[in-house]
């Protein structure tokens, strides 16, 4: 992981020159990626995950592959995707130049995301940077010939800058082309409460970022069949389990901005309903909740 920038640049899994871009940091909007928050492309679990997700529906299809050594991305993994669409669009809007060829240090990623610059944190970050490269993606959104596949990995490659003493300078990434290309787009982005961090379980994390995503700031909220949500979680869960999570988290209203609930259709089919609603949560810096490990 050590060698100088330009290395990274000229390096295969370049595919252009690439400017490096240093985040300016501060106190900016929580962005998320509309594709990452509708569609199954994380492990749920705080265990590792090597079973593939391979997911149809309709004319979207995703296969995510995991390795062994490191097991599949999770959603907390995803944090980190969440900090770099965060910051880019934030320079973009100030006019600045991006680039998906990003730096900074531990502990600018780790605060954003509500961590503590701790050791063990220190470590969990590195392992969630080799997930993310390690993780295989073969999707079909976003492609203009219905017969062609993006395959990529979150984040191309990774390195760490260290001095003489063995201390961290920074970390450099370079995200995938896919994942970058849909950040810049203004219609495939949007703001999230930053008290999201604060939630620990998995299934609670997509929950969330689902309903942003579909039900919006919609007065009357939206609703999903529990089948179709089981099904839209890409988890290995078994659908009895799940519904059994699902009401846990409508008992304890965990979602900052939407209010949950559970009712059921003329046909008995259960479905589970969100309207907004004001949060009223605080998010206090913590160690990392889950990865694979």
């Amino acid at each position: 992981m050590a060698g100088a920038a330009a290395t990274m640049r000229n390096s295969p899994a370049s595919s252009q020159q690439l400017e490096l871009f240093r985040p300016c940091g501060g106190d900016i909007a929580t962005r998320d990626a509309q594709d990452l928050m509708a569609w199954p492309f994380f492990s749920l679990a705080k265990s590792r995950r090597v079973t593939p997700i391979d997911f149809r529906m309709g004319d979207v299809s995703i296969c995510v592959e995991a390795t062994a050594e490191h097991g599949m991305a999770t959603i907390w993994d995803a944090d980190i995707l969440i900090w770099a669409a965060s910051q880019i669009i934030d320079a973009r809007d100030k006019g600045l130049r991006t680039s998906r060829f990003m730096s900074a240090t531990p502990y600018e990623i780790l605060s954003f995301i509500g961590r503590t610059d701790s050791g063990p944190n220190y470590g969990r970050l590195k392992a969630a940077l080799d997930r993310l490269q390690s993780t295989t993606v073969v999707t079909s959104i976003r492609q203009p010939d219905e017969r062609r596949r993006h395959r990529f990995s979150w984040i191309a490659e990774w390195k760490e800058r260290l001095d003489r003493a063995g201390r961290s300078l920074g970390i450099e990434l370079i995200l995938a082309d896919w994942f970058y290309a849909g950040v810049i787009d203004d219609a495939l982005v949007l703001t999230i409460d930053h008290a999201y961090f604060d939630l620990t379980g998995g299934l609670e994390r997509w929950l969330y970022r689902l309903v942003r995503k579909h039900g919006g700031r919609q007065t009357w909220g939206w609703s999903f069949d529990l089948e179709h949500l089981h099904l839209k979680s890409g988890s290995l869960s078994p659908f009895r389990r799940f519904r059994f999570e699902l009401r846990a988290i409508v008992e304890r209203q965990p979602l900052p901005g939407y209010r949950l609930a559970l009712a059921d259709d003329p046909d008995g089919r259960q479905r589970l309903t969100f309207r907004p609603e004001p949060s009223k949560r605080i998010v206090t810096p913590r160690k990392w909740a889950g990865g694979g490990r």
